[in-house]
This record gives C-alpha cells, structure tokens and sequence, in this order.
C-alpha cells in the first residue's frame, strides 16, 4: 500500500512540475525596447516597440548645430507612452514631448528649443507600451 502511495505522489509532483513549463511564463512577461537605427554626424533614428512593457534608453548624439529638426511617432492603436527627450551639451533640456496612446496627435514634429552644440543626451522612456513607432533627429540650419 504504502507503494503505491509513494507512485502516486511521486507521479502527482511530475504532473505538477511538468505542468508548471518556463515557456507559459515568458509569454506573460511584458517587453519594451528601443533600437536605434543609425546614428552618425548630423543624425540619427530608431523604433520603438514594446507588448505593455516599460524600458529607458539613452545616447550621446554629435549636434554641431544649437536645434534639431525631430520627428516621432506611434501607431494609433498604441497603448502606454513614448517619451522624447534632448539635452545640450550644457544639459539643458531642448525638447520634452510625449506621445500617449489612443489620444491625439499620435506623432509630433518640428524644431527644437536653442541649446550649445556639441554631444546631446537623447533618452526615449517606454511606459507600460504597448505597441510601436518611430523616431528621428538631424541638426537644425
């Protein structure tokens, strides 16, 4: 009697350890990500995507100019937000916009506030996103 216990737990826990696979977890776990296409002397771009989840990305970027022309946008489906942010060299903060989902406008675009040229600061903040878009800078005239 006592074995056939011990079988029928020992064939419980492997139902129960085999029911509880890695693989449902990592299709619930929420992700974010920035990519930042290309990025030389006078401009870069990138796209953002993400499934609900949240991440902050930041890089140096050459401006010889004191603006940038920006531009960046999300598809109108999207959820969460895309923040998008430039510091000058001195950091001072020259642009700061967000883009929300399912609100208007779903892109933004024009000039940047005046700042110092030289070695920018770009960070583009994910929060809890959940679809994707797009970004791009090229020095200002």
């Amino acid at each position: 009697m006592k074995t056939i216990l011990k079988s029928i737990l020992i064939i419980f826990l492997l139902v129960a350890f085999i029911g509880c696979n890695k693989d449902d977890d990592q299709a619930l776990t929420l992700t974010a990500s920035v990519n930042n296409t290309s990025n030389s002397t006078g401009n870069f771009n990138g796209d953002v995507t993400g499934n609900g989840g949240s991440t902050t990305e930041s890089f140096t970027w050459n401006n010889a100019e004191a603006t940038a022309d920006y531009n960046m946008d999300i598809t109108s489906s999207a959820r969460g937000s895309f923040r998008f942010q430039m510091k000058d060299v001195n950091g001072v903060t020259v642009l700061d916009r967000t883009l929300v989902g399912e609100t208007a406008p779903d892109s933004y675009s024009g000039v940047t506030n005046v700042g110092t040229p030289g070695n920018w600061m770009v960070t583009i903040t994910l929060t809890n996103f959940d679809g994707n878009g797009s970004y791009s800078a090229s020095s200002g005239d």
